[in-house]
């Protein structure tokens, strides 16, 4: 993994708004509004290389860090846009990476870097687990030189947008097991030629997230796209999910950053009763104190993320970057809603559509209750709650 300068970092900001500002305000509004998954910003991103970000060097990536990746999906939200479209490909690349075998890695990873292939779809969550995922039900059963998968997904995104992706399912009966975190297994399914029958059903969702509910009927995948060992799946994602945490951190921080400049430029402008709504402190110090707290998860966002890249341990750090960057964001987003008065609630000031989007964070990919937990059974030594 190659390490970047602060002047590297700078750079990769500046590029990043350079592709942004190829995508105004009205281009996400639209999509929005359609219901359209945005192709034409995906594609100028894969072809400017920063999707395949932490795919390293050897594979046709830039084997950058998530420090830099978190930069990226950062700046994405910090303009008009939402990097939901496509961050997933960013941190699945955790389980595939120190998983995968040398001929998963060769066979994919170059046509993920270059664009010609597509991973942003994880199916872990199920009707049934939720966030317990050690209770998924999905069966996979080795049949010869295959396994053949039975069972449901929900909250499955970007799967009619993807090529490949992830699943992880139950390869060893819950009841016989011993440990409970044994049993599950991570496979990569090749979603363009699909053996059996997958049906694929749209979720009607508060955002344009391309959520849908997967039900896999005798759906064939061969065994040598089962990634890492059999059994061990539920360990091999968690590789993923800190990588994921300090992501999701820095797209909140992204959309922290946005409201922030949005409420702030608009209460410098308009006028109410002969002068700037800003000059009323009870609507600029809703703002600053937002402000201060998204610069404060920011610091949590590098801690977390500069841990991971020098291979340390990070959970508590990640989970706190998101954490406390989903809380500031929502906050912002509240803020500058006041802020915009009636206007905030109008389509044109882009406003209600990033306050949909931002809450997200604060619910998924794990919902904030869950990191106290984390927080309060793992870090400081209290006892479970579950």
């Amino acid at each position: 993994m190659a390490h970047a300068s602060e002047e590297d970092r700078q750079a990769i900001r500046e590029a990043i708004r350079k592709i942004c500002a190829g995508f105004p305000d009205s281009y996400w509004r639209d999509i929005d509004k359609a219901h359209e998954y945005p192709q034409a910003f995906v594609d100028a991103l894969t072809a400017s290389g920063y999707l395949g970000a932490l795919i390293p060097e050897t594979y046709g990536g830039a084997g950058l860090g998530i420090t830099e990746a978190s930069i990226i999906l950062e700046e994405i939200n910090r303009s008009p846009g939402n990097a939901l479209a496509c961050h997933a490909q960013m941190y699945t690349m955790g389980t595939l990476l120190k998983h995968g075998s040398e001929e998963q890695k060769r066979r994919y990873l170059p046509k993920v870097a270059s664009g010609e292939l597509r991973l942003q779809a994880f199916a872990v969550t199920e009707p049934n687990a939720g966030s317990e995922t050690t209770k998924i039900e999905t069966r996979a059963v080795r049949a010869g030189d295959k396994y053949i998968v039975n069972g449901q997904k929900i909250f499955i995104s970007r799967v009619k947008q993807s090529d490949l992706m992830l699943l992880l399912a139950r390869t060893t009966p819950y009841n016989e097991l011993k440990d409970k975190t044994r049993g599950l297994s991570v496979f990569l399914l090749d979603l363009r030629d699909i053996k059996g029958k997958l049906d694929v059903k749209p979720l009607d969702m508060m955002i344009n997230h391309h959520t849908n509910i997967l039900f896999f009927e005798n759906v064939e995948v061969p065994a040598e796209n089962l990634v890492g060992e059999e059994g061990m799946g539920f360990r091999h994602i968690i590789d993923g999910w800190n990588a994921e945490r300090i992501l999701i951190a820095s797209e909140a921080i992204g959309d922290g950053r946005w409201f922030v400049e949005r409420a702030a430029k608009y209460a410098s402008e308009r006028v109410v009763f002969g002068k700037p709504i800003g000059a009323n402190q009870g609507v600029q110090f809703p703002i600053a104190r937002s402000f201060a707290h998204v610069e404060a998860a920011d610091r949590m966002r590098f801690y977390a993320a500069e841990k991971f890249d020098r291979g340390e341990k990070c959970g508590a750090e990640a989970n706190m970057a998101k954490l406390l960057a989903s809380e500031a964001a929502w906050e912002a987003a509240n803020a500058c809603l006041d802020a915009h008065g009636g206007y905030g609630f109008a389509r044109e000031y882009d406003v209600e559509r990033k306050f949909r989007e931002t809450r997200l964070y604060m619910t998924a990919p794990i919902n904030n209750n869950l990191v106290l937990a984390y927080l309060g059974q793992n870090v400081l030594g209290m006892p479970r709650s579950y």
